[in-house]
């Protein structure tokens, strides 16, 4: 309910402003439809592999999910709980269902498995090394205190003291650094450092903790600010400077619909 009021305006910003920024060649592409018509026809039922992916998919989906609905059944304070976060971490999760691709037959009595080494090889491991680099340049920020010396020389520089602009610099300075890194990590980053900004002016965290939370999603410019830029930029169609060009509109019009939105949202549903 706080979220979807910000994500309905900013997907219309976002339309606009692409339209605006990247004028199409074209307005109508003719055959599209008849061509992709022509090509969903050609693909039959789903096939063995297909139907493993979604298995293997699946999995990865619930093992994920697995500690949540633990904790929501047995409480965050259980054994049964503490057993499954503990063992079932993203990353591990993650592992096991690319793993699974590799060990569920499509021909058993052919030895023949959902991937193999010689498909996997045409994955986009520059994309996914891109994208590993920004959580992991995250979590070193966080690690090495950097992030909090930053945030922290950001909000002593400005004098923030009021609610407003707290919840601003928060925005801001999550957005920063989620160009640099995956919005998760820079979520992880920014959350801790805003918290005491805002209790040492006075203030409730809550609206300015959400506001870095938000801004942590509203990194557009660079390739590794969030999965779906690494994903259009690993296309090769997209230029970088294309992407930093409408990327920045994007953030400044972000940090303005966080600070003006999250704040009268958050009393609204009662966050505060």
């Amino acid at each position: 309910m706080a979220a979807a009021p910000v994500c309905l305006i900013m997907f219309a910003a976002l339309c606009v402003i692409l339209l605006l920024l990247n004028r199409p060649e074209v307005r109508r592409l003719s055959g599209a439809e008849e061509y992709v018509n022509e090509e969903r026809s050609k693909l039959g039922p789903l096939s063995r592999g297909e139907k493993n992916t979604i298995i293997a998919f699946a999995a990865a989906i619930s093992l994920w999910v697995l500690p949540g609905v633990a904790a929501l059944i047995f409480g965050d304070e259980s054994t049964v709980y503490s057993f499954l976060y503990a063992r079932l971490d993203e990353g591990t999760v993650a592992i096991i269902g690319a793993a699974l691709l590799f060990l569920i037959p499509i021909s058993w009595s052919e030895r023949r498995f959902t991937m193999n080494w010689n498909e996997a090889v045409r994955i986009d491991w520059g994309t996914i090394v891109l994208f590993g680099s920004g959580i992991a340049l995250g979590t070193l920020l966080s690690d090495t205190g950097l992030a909090e010396i930053l945030g922290k020389g950001i909000a002593d520089a400005l004098g923030v003291t009021s609610l407003l602009a707290v919840s601003a610099v928060a925005a801001l300075i999550a957005i920063l650094i989620s160009e640099t890194t995956s919005n998760t990590a820079s979520a992880t980053v920014v959350v801790p450092i805003v918290i005491p900004i805002a209790a040492a002016a006075g203030l409730d965290p809550v609206i300015p903790a959400f506001c870095a939370i938000f801004g942590a999603s509203f990194g557009f410019m660079m390739p590794v600010s969030t999965p779906q830029n690494a994903i259009v930029y690993g296309s090769g169609m997209i230029p970088i400077t294309k992407m930093v060009r409408s990327g920045v509109v994007f953030d400044i019009i972000g940090i303005i619909l966080v600070v003006s939105l999250v704040p009268v949202m958050a009393r609204l549903v009662g966050l505060v």
